[in-house]
């Protein structure tokens, strides 16, 4: 890549999520560990506010850059090395700025939690991205980075352990204290009015393997209904976040070459407990999110943010939420001849916001300073595919992540 003016650009600074950002880059690479960053966003006097209320450096710089204005986006792409966007729904404001990129050759990292979008944007940019040699890597939040990494650590145990990769992965939600973020809110909503206008978009959202262009692998488990789960010795619920990070799971199976295997298995539940009480729980929640799906694919946006009271897109907890929020996963390996390997990922913030920004922060930095081209080249990528034991390290050493193997 031609020496560019920054190593990373936070396009959203001035949001909820991006200020997270702007406020991690500020705290933890300056000084002996600095790298050359700038603000963007579409108002010049609410970056430079921002700046000033966080504390930031006034030399660190600030970019003017709108979705609807082509050439700023073009502008800030040719300046960086990579760019990170808090910008969503990204099916609404998204593919401007991932079409600079794919141009310019700019690593991109983003949130994004839209499986048809994202489906859609692989089919238009992988051949752009591989030509430029820029590397698009969506779901660089709590969805998919524990859940994408937390199945490539386990794999790896697995093969030390037995020698190959196990065929069948349970992700495990064992503990979670969060909240949705306004992006996610807002992105849940955007899916609805768009299949409520192009139907064809459900089999999108619905088939597992629509990240995966070409393949299709076996049947993998769905369930709305309670059901109890002997290797983890508890009830479990369906988990919300799970349609789109099996699909990214899947995708870096794809990716890699299926070192997991063309016939593997991966699906995502919460855990409710055992006994009578860990199976009320359970069917409660089944409950709860069948009637909420039932509700969100009939309702408008403004009953869905005021009756599941959702923040609004610059929204968020306060900073005590955030640090007292944590997420806990088990993944549980099942080998054909019945051999079980145990591995978890923790997190020690809130997910939609405390821990998504530290983790959106370091894949940046893992792709500026850790990754290289002949290793990773252009095209669109997942978390575990593009970055696997780098990332790992990186969000052990930085982020405040923990992978470990559990008897």
């Amino acid at each position: 890549m031609a020496e560019r003016k920054y190593g990373i650009v936070v396009y959203g600074a001035t949001g909820f999520t991006g200020r997270l950002v702007a406020e991690y880059l500020d705290a933890h690479y300056r000084g002996d560990n600095a790298v050359k960053w700038a603000m963007a966003g579409r108002s010049p006097g609410k970056l430079e506010a921002v700046r000033d209320e966080i504390g930031i450096s006034p030399e660190v710089d600030l970019m003017t850059a709108d979705a609807s204005d082509p050439a700023s986006l073009k502008a800030m792409a040719q300046s960086a090395q990579v760019v990170i966007t808090t910008v969503g729904p990204y099916q609404l404001y998204g593919e401007p700025l991932l079409t600079a990129c794919a141009e310019a050759g700019t690593d991109y990292v983003d949130l994004c939690g839209e499986p048809a979008w994202m489906a859609q944007m692989i089919g238009k940019y992988q051949g752009a991205a591989a030509a430029s040699g820029a590397r698009l890597v969506f779901s660089c939040g709590f969805d998919s980075v524990p859940f994408d990494l937390g199945v490539w650590f386990l794999q790896e145990e697995a093969k030390r352990a037995q020698g190959r990769p196990v065929p069948r992965v349970k992700g495990r939600v064992r503990k979670m204290k969060g909240t949705f973020s306004g992006g996610t809110a807002a992105s849940l909503t955007a899916t609805i009015a768009a299949v409520s206008k192009d139907r064809s978009l459900l089999k999108l959202l619905t088939n597992p393997f629509s990240l995966c262009p070409g393949f299709s692998g076996p049947k993998q488990p769905h369930s709305a209904e309670a059901e109890y789960d002997e290797a983890a010795a508890s009830w479990t619920a369906p988990f919300v976040m799970a349609p789109i990070n099996t699909k990214n799971v899947h995708r870096s199976n794809f990716l890699s070459g299926h070192p997991y295997g063309e016939d593997f298995v991966y699906d995502e539940r919460m855990l409710t407990g055992d006994g009578d009480k860990g199976e009320k729980r359970a069917k409660s929640a089944a409950r709860q999110d069948k009637m909420q799906n039932v509700m969100l694919a009939m309702a408008p946006t403004r009953w869905i943010l005021k009756t599941f009271m959702m923040p609004k897109p610059g929204e968020g907890p306060d900073k005590e939420a955030r640090e007292t929020g944590f997420y806990d996963i088990l993944f549980i390996g099942e080998s054909s001849d019945g051999r079980v390997v145990k591995a978890s990922v923790k997190g020690d913030k809130d997910p939609g916001y405390g821990s998504t920004s530290k983790m959106i922060s370091e894949c940046a930095l893992c792709l500026l300073l850790d990754i290289d081209r002949e290793t990773t080249p252009g095209g669109i990528w997942t978390p575990a595919a593009a970055m696997d034991g780098k990332l790992v390290e990186r969000l052990q050493a930085k982020a405040g992540l923990t992978f470990a193997v559990e008897s």
